[in-house]
């Protein structure tokens, strides 16, 4: 059961290109967002489809393979942890973050002959 905690997997289609950086340490961050999107019937019968956004953070290995294969719109399954953060902003005003940081991504889809389809 421990596999079982703090694990969530999505399959959604990415809002932003990944925006990598490479930190003093040496070790490379990637971050974007990713849409999940709901169909189902509302209380009248009518179909409503409902979006949310998730932000997701890849280190090293993982940061490479996103900035390198991973676009605007392009369709992936990933599979990480949720971790909760917050911080000041200039004002003072202290701003809450949830992120999900990866372990696994797969391009879903047809990928180009040159490119792999798992990290």
């Amino acid at each position: 059961m421990n596999n079982l905690r703090n694990r969530v997997q999505l399959i959604g289609n990415l809002g932003q290109d990944p925006d990598m950086k490479t930190l003093e340490s040496g070790k490379k961050v990637a971050h974007f967002t990713l849409a999940t999107n709901e169909d189902f019937k509302n209380g009248d019968g009518q179909k409503v489809s409902e979006t949310t956004w998730h932000n997701l953070v890849a280190w090293n290995g993982l940061a490479d393979f996103a900035s390198k294969y991973l676009k605007k719109g392009k369709q992936v399954a990933v599979e990480g942890r949720i971790v909760y953060r917050s911080y000041e902003d200039k004002k003072g005003v202290t701003k809450y973050i949830t992120e999900i940081v990866l372990n696994e991504m797969m391009m879903l889809g047809a990928p180009p002959k040159d490119q792999p389809k798992e990290a």
